[in-house]
């Protein structure tokens, strides 16, 4: 019989990438957030998609691209209507693309540390537990520090949670130069003595 434990940790990030950008209105950057609320413009046989941003201070606003000057024949139904009724799940998604952000004019992009995690157990065992197995899901990015989620999700100290890495008792997979690091799909943390 085996004395690990093993867990999977799914991060769900509560609040997506804001990027700064120029505010029109307040005439500096500002931080801009989705608004969930797609707009779509079709102009004969091609149509354009903008996802709406909104200044944090100001509400003024941003229209990210989605779609440019594409012919209508060319994009999948069920994509058409969820663009034309801001579909919950595809505003989202977009919102969450720090890439497709930073692609779009945002030269810096703001990630945030607020995420609840779902955990669910993948084996384990009657015998006395000696070394946790936490494999951790990431589907959207999220800025939460790999401390700051063990720290808080063990209820240990940050201090205690290095002192673990140092002692080699706490071990990334991929490995990683700090744990001050976003936390990232597939990682997996493995622990020994708490």
């Amino acid at each position: 019989m085996s004395d690990v434990l093993r867990v999977q940790w799914t991060i769900i990030p509560r609040t997506a990438p804001q990027p700064w950008l120029a505010c029109s209105r307040c005439g500096e950057a500002r931080r801009f957030r989705s608004s969930d609320k797609i707009r779509v413009n079709a102009n004969g046989k091609r149509i354009d998609a903008w996802l709406i941003y909104k200044c944090t201070d100001c509400g003024g606003t941003w229209n990210r691209p989605v779609l440019e000057r594409r012919p209508v024949r060319t994009i999948e139904p069920g994509f058409l209507t969820a663009l034309r009724t801001s579909e919950a799940a595809l505003t989202r998604r977009l919102a969450f693309d720090v890439e497709g952000l930073r692609r779009s004019s945002a030269a810096r992009v703001e990630e945030f540390d607020d995420a609840l995690v779902n955990k669910v157990v993948l084996s384990e065992s009657t015998m006395p537990m000696r070394q946790l197995e936490i494999l951790c899901r990431v589907p959207e990015p999220v800025g939460l520090r790999l401390d700051r989620l063990l720290a808080n999700e063990l209820r240990l100290s940050r201090s205690r949670i290095q002192s673990l890495a140092k002692a080699g008792d706490l071990v990334v997979f991929p490995s990683v130069s700090s744990l001050r690091r976003p936390v990232r799909d597939g990682m997996q943390l493995v622990l020994g003595r708490l």
